[in-house]
């Protein structure tokens, strides 16, 4: 069955950076566009990146251009999303998806803090 694992999450003061990744298995993966969404608390998921499949086309949320980028590997089945320039405002569970199955993963939690 399709499984997303994510990792890579923490605490960060402002203005530093994390390397979120996620691990796919289940599909073939190169096959397929890959989403990365966050979920602030009391707020609605948002979709932050994402990835085409063969081209790799990239797009991202007006509120992260500039300061995330999306990647994959599909040798190693795997979709990361660097970040940043880390606000507070970025502050949020991290969740990798893979639309064309509607499958997300547990989810990693990343705290911008002082």
């Amino acid at each position: 069955q399709v499984q997303l694992v994510e990792s890579g999450g923490g605490l960060v003061q402002p203005g530093g950076s994390l390397r979120l990744s996620c691990a796919a298995s289940g599909f073939t993966f190169r096959n397929y566009g890959m989403n990365w969404y966050r979920q602030a608390p009391g707020k609605e998921r948002e979709l932050v990146a994402t990835i085409s499949s063969t081209r790799g086309t990239k797009n991202y949320a007006n509120s992260v251009k500039g300061r995330f980028t999306i990647s994959r590997d599909n040798a190693k089945n795997t979709v990361d999303l660097q970040i940043n320039s880390l606000k507070a405002e970025d502050t949020a569970v991290y969740y990798c998806n893979a639309p064309a199955f509607r499958a997300w993963g547990q989810g990693t939690q990343v705290t911008v803090s002082s």
